[in-house]
C-alpha cells in the first residue's frame, strides 16, 4: 500500500472508533429503569431502579460511593457553578463511553497494525492486550477499594475540626487522577515485557538500576498522592515496586526463551 492508502486506512479506523465512542456515549443517557426492572424478576435480580435513572447516574453513584462511606450521614457533594453538574455528567459519560468502546477501538487498532506484523509478532498482540487490560483494571480496583479510601479518610481526619464542603468537580477530578494514575502505573510489567521483547532492556539492566527505578516510582507516587506524607506515598509506590520486580521476572523469561531459540 502507498502512504496515502495507509493514511486513508488510518482515517477509516479512527472514524469507526469515534462512532463507537459516540454510540456508547449516547447509551449512557438512555433511561434504564424500564429495561432493568422488567429483566430483574426474570433473572432473579433484587434490583429496582428509580424512574428515569440513566447509565451515567449509576456511574456517578459508583464513583461517589467511597466518599459517602466516610462523610457523616446527610452530607452530600456540592457544586458552586450552575454549569458544573452538566459538565460533570458529560465528562463522566465520555470517560465511561471510552472504557465501554475500548474493546472495539483495540480491534480497529489491530486491523490497522496486523498487516505490517510478522507471524511471530502477531502472537503477542492478544496476550499483551489482555494483560494490559487486566493490570489496568487491577490498578483501578486497587485505587478504588484501597488507596483512595485510605487517603480520603486521612485527609478528612486532618480536617475533623472543620465542616466538610466537598464540591463534585474537585472530588471527581481528585478521584479520577488517582484511578487513572494507578491504572497506568500498574501497566509497568507489560511495558517492561515489551521492552525486553524488543531487546531494549535485560533483567541484568533492570536489577542493576533498581534503586533508580524505585526513586522514579516514588516521584510518580508523590505526584499522584494527594498528601506529602510517607504513609500515603508508600501505599501508592510499594505495589508499583513489586510490579517492577514482576516485570523484571517477565523480562528474564523473555531472555531465557530467546536463548533457547538461539
Amino acid at each position: 500500500m502507498s502512504l496515502l492508502d495507509h493514511l486513508e486506512e488510518l482515517r477509516d479506523r479512527l472514524i469507526h472508533s469515534v462512532i463507537a465512542i459516540a454510540v456508547a456515549f449516547a447509551l449512557f443517557w438512555i433511561p434504564l429503569d424500564g429495561i432493568v426492572n422488567r429483566l430483574a424478576p426474570l433473572f432473579g435480580w433484587e434490583i429496582q431502579l428509580a424512574p428515569g435513572v440513566r447509565g451515567v447516574d449509576l456511574v456517578l453513584d459508583f464513583l461517589a460511593a467511597p466518599i459517602y462511606r466516610l462523610l457523616p450521614a446527610g452530607h452530600r457533594l456540592a457544586f458552586l457553578g450552575v454549569t458544573d453538574p452538566l459538565i460533570l455528567y458529560v465528562k463522566v459519560a465520555g470517560l465511561a463511553a471510552l472504557f465501554l468502546a475500548a474493546p472495539y477501538i483495540l480491534y480497529q487498532f489491530w486491523r490497522f497494525a496486523v498487516p505490517g506484523l510478522y507471524t511471530r509478532e502477531r502472537r503477542y498482540i492478544a496476550p499483551v492486550v489482555l494483560a494490559s487490560t487486566i493490570f489496568f483494571v487491577g490498578g483501578g480496583a486497587f485505587a478504588y477499594f484501597v488507596a483512595f479510601p485510605f487517603a480520603a479518610q486521612f485527609l478528612l481526619q486532618m480536617g475533623a475540626a472543620f465542616e466538610p464542603v466537598l464540591t463534585v468537580e474537585r472530588y471527581f477530578r481528585f478521584l479520577l487522577t488517582i484511578l487513572l494514575g494507578l491504572g497506568l502505573m500498574f501497566e509497568l510489567p507489560v511495558v517492561l515485557f515489551l521492552l525486553a521483547q524488543l531487546g531494549v532492556v535485560t533483567p541484568r539492566f533492570l536489577l542493576r538500576n533498581f534503586r533508580w527505578a524505585v526513586l522514579i516510582i516514588f516521584i510518580a507516587a508523590a505526584i499522584i498522592t494527594p498528601t506529602p506524607d510517607v504513609v500515603n506515598m508508600s501505599l501508592f509506590a510499594l505495589p508499583t515496586v513489586g510490579l517492577y520486580l514482576l516485570g523484571t521476572l517477565a523480562s528474564w523469561m523473555v531472555v531465557r526463551k530467546k536463548a533457547r531459540q538461539d
